[in-house]
C-alpha cells in the first residue's frame, strides 16, 4: 500500500486474516449439521413475542480473530532513500485510534465507554480515550468472548511496559481514581441483559472486531428508548464488504431526514451523514456503508469536518460585527454542526488510509530520534 505526504513516501506491506465470508463456498459452509460447531452462531429473532429478544455474539468476537495487520511500513525521503522501518501491527492500531479519538475530544459527555473487542485496536482506542478524557470517564466496559484477553487489555493499561522499571504511566492517577472497569463475556448468565444495558448506557461505543454479523441488535439504538441520548460510535474493525459490526439500520437511522416536530419522544440530533476516513474507500470496502446502501452525499470525510471547523473559527475571529445579517446563515450552520458533533449521534467509520501511516509513522520516527530510542543502521 504506497502513499505519499509532503514529508516523503511510504510503502506498507501487510498480511490480513480475512474474516470468513458466509456467502463463500468452503467445506465448512457445505456442512448442513447444526450441532457440530464449537461456538454459537449469532441469532437475532424478529418474531413479535412477549419474551425478550435472544442475541448471541458473532463468531468473529472470538479472541483468535484480529483486525490488526502484520507486516511493516517502510518510510522513504523525497529522493526515495529508505529512512525508517516500522512494525505495522502496532502502528496501524495506534493511527486508527488517533483518528477515531479526534472526534471524541469534542464530545460533551464521555462518562460511559463500551468497547467491543480486546485486541490492539481496542487497547489503543481505550488508552487514547483515557489520555484525552480520563478524568471524565467513569465506566469502561469491555465486551469480548475471551475474559482473559479482556483482562490482559486492562492490565496493560495499568502497566504498558512491565519490564521497564523507569517507565512512568501517563495515565497515572487518572485511571485509578474514577474509572471503573468491567468485563462482559457471552458466558455470563445475564449476558443478554448486560449487553443491552451497556450499549444503551454508553456515551461512546468503540467496535474493534472483524465481525461478519452485528454485535448487538439495531433496536438497542434505533427505538425510542435507545435514542434518548446522543452517542459517538467508532466502527474500525470491519474492513471488507461482508464484514459488519452494527446493523445497517443503525446507519440508515443516522442519515434519515428527521423532522423535529413530528417526534413525540425525546431524541438526539442526527447529522444526516456518516463520518468516514475516506469516502471512496468506505463506499467500496466498508460493509456497514455498503449494506446500508448509503450514497456519496450521505457520508463526509473526517478531514472535511476539521477544515469546516477551522474555517468557522477563522470567520468568527475575522468577523467585526457579530450581528452581520449577511453571515447569519453561516453562523447558524456552524452552530448546528457544533451541536451535532458535541451532543448528537455521530458515527465514524474507518477502513484505513495509507496517508495516515506515512504521517504518523514519520512523527513516531521523529520522536524516537529526539528520545534516542530505536535502532539506527549506519550507511544503510
Amino acid at each position: 500500500m504506497p502513499a505519499s505526504a509532503h514529508t516523503g513516501l511510504g510503502i506498507k506491506v501487510v498480511t490480513l486474516a480475512t474474516p470468513k465470508d458466509p456467502n463463500s463456498i468452503s467445506l465448512e459452509n457445505l456442512s448442513i449439521a447444526s450441532g457440530n460447531s464449537g461456538s454459537p452462531r449469532a441469532s437475532l429473532s424478529s418474531r413479535d413475542t412477549s419474551s425478550t429478544t435472544t442475541f448471541n455474539p458473532p463468531d468473529s468476537m472470538s479472541s483468535a480473530d484480529t483486525t490488526t495487520p502484520r507486516g511493516s511500513l517502510t518510510l522513504l525521503d523525497e529522493q526515495g532513500t529508505p529512512t525508517a522501518l516500522i512494525n505495522a501491527e502496532e502502528l496501524t492500531a495506534f493511527r486508527t485510534a488517533l483518528a477515531t479519538n479526534a472526534l471524541l475530544k469534542k464530545r460533551q459527555s464521555v462518562h460511559d465507554v463500551t468497547v467491543f473487542g480486546a485486541g490492539k485496536q481496542a487497547y489503543w482506542h481505550v488508552r487514547l480515550a483515557m489520555l484525552l478524557r480520563g478524568d471524565e470517564i467513569h465506566h469502561m466496559n469491555i465486551i469480548n468472548r475471551s475474559f482473559d484477553r479482556a483482562r490482559e487489555l486492562i492490565m496493560r493499561l495499568w502497566n504498558p511496559l512491565p519490564g521497564n522499571e523507569n517507565y512512568e504511566n501517563p495515565l497515572g492517577h487518572k485511571y485509578y481514581s474514577k474509572t471503573k472497569s468491567s468485563i462482559i463475556t457471552p458466558q455470563s448468565p445475564e449476558y443478554q441483559r448486560l449487553l443491552k444495558e451497556q450499549v444503551r448506557s454508553a456515551n461512546v461505543i468503540f467496535c474493534t472486531t472483524p465481525s461478519t454479523e452485528p454485535l448487538f441488535p439495531a433496536s438497542y439504538l434505533t427505538n425510542p428508548g435507545g435514542r434518548h441520548k446522543g452517542r459517538y460510535i467508532g466502527l474500525v474493525g470491519s474492513y471488507k464488504p461482508h464484514t459488519i459490526e452494527v446493523h445497517p439500520d443503525v446507519l440508515r437511522a443516522a442519515v434519515a431526514p428527521h423532522n423535529e416536530h413530528r417526534h413525540h419522544h425525546k431524541h438526539q440530533k442526527e447529522g444526516g451523514v456518516i463520518v468516514v476516513d475516506s469516502v471512496e474507500a468506505c463506499l467500496q470496502e466498508a460493509g456497514e456503508v455498503i449494506q446500508a446502501k448509503l450514497k456519496p452525499d450521505q457520508v463526509v470525510e473526517l478531514g472535511e469536518l476539521i477544515m469546516l471547523r477551522r474555517d468557522a473559527e477563522q470567520r468568527a475571529k475575522d468577523r467585526k460585527d457579530p450581528s452581520d445579517d449577511a453571515k447569519g446563515v453561516q453562523v447558524q450552520e456552524s452552530e448546528g454542526l457544533k451541536e451535532w458533533l458535541t451532543k448528537g449521534n455521530v458515527i465514524y467509520k474507518s477502513v484505513g488510509l495509507g496517508l495516515m501511516d506515512v504521517v504518523v509513522g514519520g512523527e513516531l520516527v521523529r520522536l524516537a530520534r529526539e528520545m534516542g530510542i530505536g535502532t539506527t543502521i549506519e550507511n544503510f
